[in-house]
């Protein structure tokens, strides 16, 4: 004797909507409760929005591939704590575009990877890999080193971000090109503006030891150099973020 769900399965069309009902209400349960609270989220003391420079370098980052070898995102694992620092916040890469999570690693995990090494270790290691690190498969770019950064498109960029929703005001994207040279130039006497910008954490300096012109290399290690640095997880209390 047929049962209803045998006949219903001989009604294809009556079938696909079914399952197609389902599946939505499944949907619905996930999403309906995220329309309830403020944000999804949390917000913790220290994040910002990258400067210029920092976001320059993201962007090299992103354009060099370097998110296929290396995560962005220590687990709550004990083995990932012990080894690379506190686990990740989702709030620590809110404003990336795209974010740097994952779980595939070539090389080490590197949100946390800021004030860990000198400039100059970044300036070698991205130069020569092997030269510091034996057995590195990691390619070579010194390139970087001899390829002047292009600001000129940097207040476009902030202002598509400040689309997606990136708080950057309209002083930020203004200034976007100068604050770039301001953060690389550890002689000038720009550091007030930079720092109303952006905060009094943002390291300024010449980051690839060629103080005559900015580079490409100036903006990956600004950016590298950031990495975890902006929470002080000394007073974070990281059981009230995980609830």
């Amino acid at each position: 004797m047929d049962t209803k769900h045998a006949k219903l399965e001989r009604h294809s069309m009556a079938f696909a909507t079914a399952i197609l009902f389902v599946a939505s209400l499944g949907g619905l349960f996930e999403i309906a409760p995220l329309f309830t609270i403020e944000n999804t989220v949390e917000k913790v003391d220290g994040i910002r929005p990258y400067t210029p420079l920092e976001l320059a370098g993201f962007d090299i980052y992103v354009r060099e591939g370097c998110y296929a070898c290396h995560s962005q995102m220590i687990r709550t694992l004990k083995s990932d704590v012990d080894r690379y620092g506190p686990y990740s916040l989702a709030a620590e890469s809110m404003y990336d575009h795209p974010h740097q999570w994952g779980s595939k690693r070539t090389g080490p995990d590197l949100a946390r990877i800021g004030g860990k090494y000198s400039d100059d270790w970044h300036v070698a290691h991205l130069s020569d890999p092997r030269a510091v690190v034996q057995g590195s498969v990691m390619p070579g770019y010194a390139f970087l080193s001899d390829t002047s950064l292009d600001t000129a498109r940097l207040p476009s960029s902030l202002t598509a971000l400040s689309r997606t929703g990136v708080p950057y005001t309209d002083s930020q994207i203004e200034n976007a090109q100068r604050d770039a040279g301001y953060q690389g130039d550890q002689d000038a006497d720009n550091e007030d503006e930079l720092f109303e910008r952006y905060g009094p954490d943002v390291q300024v300096r010449d980051f690839d030891g060629n103080p005559d012109r900015l580079t490409e290399m100036d903006a990956l290690v600004a950016y590298l150099q950031m990495l975890g640095t902006l929470v002080n997880f000394d007073t974070l209390n990281h059981e009230e973020i995980a609830r």
